[in-house]
């Protein structure tokens, strides 16, 4: 389940990352035009729908240099999580007013990375007449359930280890999917913040359920030793991750029951307290808490209450 995942950040986070990386597995050709030292990342732009009220952010923009040359060009990248009507011309507003604004040649790209509808993306918006056309504004596209995982398996690259876990996967190969994206991202040798930013990746978009854990476990015992080894450290560090999580959840769950306790008592000692009384309760820290249920029964009033607490 993916409902509550931060999808712009996360993909934000791994192209601002591997930048580089991510344009040559999917625009070698741009490569060849631009000098990869001159990279500068600028501040996200905020525009307001006028027509609906509403506020958009574009996600990654990039000030680059042509090799060779003196002068820059942009390269404006947006993270699509959804299908969204209209969204082609939402792209051409942003690229006329990153135009306006920056005055530089602007190379639009937008990454999709929703699994369903399958139909392709539109890539360009137009405006027509019967007799000639006004306008017609390209951008790239990257769609991701439009790739087929297996195309990417000797791509030595971390965006390719990343974002095979959102392309197009039966469902019976998403054990694995993971297992491999985790081989190939062993193989890159990445520091140790790249590589728990690529498996934190992967984990995100590849939760597997019990019976596909099984099969998982199956494929790491094909790899080869030292790939096995490699990768049973990132399974074991999200085993950890998940336990240290787990007990942190569980101990915020017993610090809001104790609260919830405290308050039923405080309720029915002296009636039903204002709300602003409750959110002031509900802020302190378990220490204050379990001292408050101690105190509770020395107090008489709600004035009792509220002299206790304003002496903390």
């Amino acid at each position: 389940m993916t409902e509550n995942i931060d999808h712009d950040r996360l993909f934000k986070e791994l192209i601002s990352t591997f930048f580089i990386e991510f344009i040559e597995l999917f625009f070698p050709q741009v490569l060849e035009y631009i000098d990869t030292e001159s990279i500068i990342f600028l501040d996200k732009e905020i525009f307001t729908d006028v027509t609906a009220g509403d506020k958009y952010e574009t996600d990654l923009i990039a000030k680059v240099k042509f090799l060779g040359q003196p002068s820059y060009f942009v390269i404006h990248i947006e993270a699509e999580s959804g299908a969204r009507s209209k969204f082609n011309q939402r792209m051409f507003r942003y690229f006329a007013r990153l135009d306006e604004k920056l005055d530089l040649p602007i190379y639009p790209i937008v990454i999709f990375s929703y699994d369903s509808p399958k139909t392709v993306a539109v890539n360009n918006y137009q405006i027509n007449f019967p007799d000639f056309q006004v306008l017609k504004f390209n951008y790239q596209v990257v769609q991701l359930n439009q790739l087929n995982w297996r195309d990417f398996l000797a791509r030595q690259n971390p965006v390719a280890s990343a974002l095979m876990s959102k392309m197009s996967i039966a469902p019976e190969d998403r054990p694995k999917v993971k297992a491999e994206c985790l081989r190939l991202l062993v193989t890159l040798k990445l520091n140790p913040a790249k590589m728990q930013l690529i498996s934190g990746f992967i984990d995100t978009y590849l939760r597997l359920n019990k019976i596909e854990k099984e099969k998982f476990q199956t494929e790491i015992g094909t790899l080869i030793k030292e790939e096995k080894e490699e990768v049973m450290q990132i399974v074991t560090s999200w085993m950890e991750e998940g336990i240290e999580k787990g007990i942190e959840r569980g101990i915020e769950r017993g610090i809001e029951r104790e609260k919830n306790l405290i308050l039923r008592q405080i309720n029915r000692k002296f009636g039903q307290i204002d709300m602003e009384l409750e959110t002031e309760i509900r802020s302190l820290n378990i220490e204050i808490i379990e001292a408050l249920g101690e105190a509770i029964f020395d107090l008489d009033t709600v004035e009792d209450l509220q002299n206790w607490l304003d002496n903390l």
